[in-house]
């Protein structure tokens, strides 16, 4: 995997593992300075970049891919972005591990969520010390107040973090790379 392109990757999957998280927003500006970084750097420095035509490949299938579940409503404009960029930062060969490692996490999340909205973690939070404190601690600080306010009443599982997560996966495995 191109070092400079793979850098590029894991600075853009850390911002928006946190801004998806906190805020369940993908900055625009994060994926545009991440695109025109990766580009740059196709120009510049060839050789520890995505090459040209893997990078425009991964761009365009990655966008073509996300499009439709975002046409649907079933996820928002920022992740289908956020892929595409990532194709273009990765290549096309990444997609497909990226995919099913954002959407295995995103699984967990929808299974956590109906366990939630079931009464099921409230038994597991008070049979479990560290989880009932940490919870405590989350609704005490008023974190929690400034994060749902920062969300406007954006709800959902935060793909695009699970996104960023697969790409950090992906970068310091090689797993999409052999």
């Amino acid at each position: 995997m191109p070092p400079l392109s793979a850098t590029v990757a894991v600075i853009l999957g850390l911002l928006v593992i946190c801004t998806d998280l906190y805020a369940r927003r993908v900055p625009n500006r994060g994926l545009l300075a991440a695109a025109l970084a990766g580009i740059a750097a196709m120009l510049v420095l060839p050789s520890v970049s995505t090459g040209p035509a893997e990078a425009m490949a991964g761009l365009l299938l990655g966008l073509v891919l996300l499009l439709p579940f975002y046409l649907i409503g079933w996820m928002g404009a920022g992740d289908v972005k956020l892929f595409a960029v990532l194709g273009l930062l990765l290549g096309g060969g990444a997609l497909l591990p990226l995919w099913i490692i954002a959407s295995l996490l995103a699984g967990v999340h929808a299974v956590a969520w109906i366990m939630a909205e079931r009464g099921f973690m409230a038994g597991f939070i008070a049979l479990s010390p560290p989880a009932a404190s940490l919870y405590r601690f989350v609704k005490e600080s008023g974190f929690s107040r400034r994060m749902e306010a920062s969300r406007q009443g954006r709800r959902g599982i935060p793909y695009a973090a699970y996104l960023g997560i697969a790409s950090l996966l992906i970068v310091f495995t090689g797993v999409s790379h052999g």
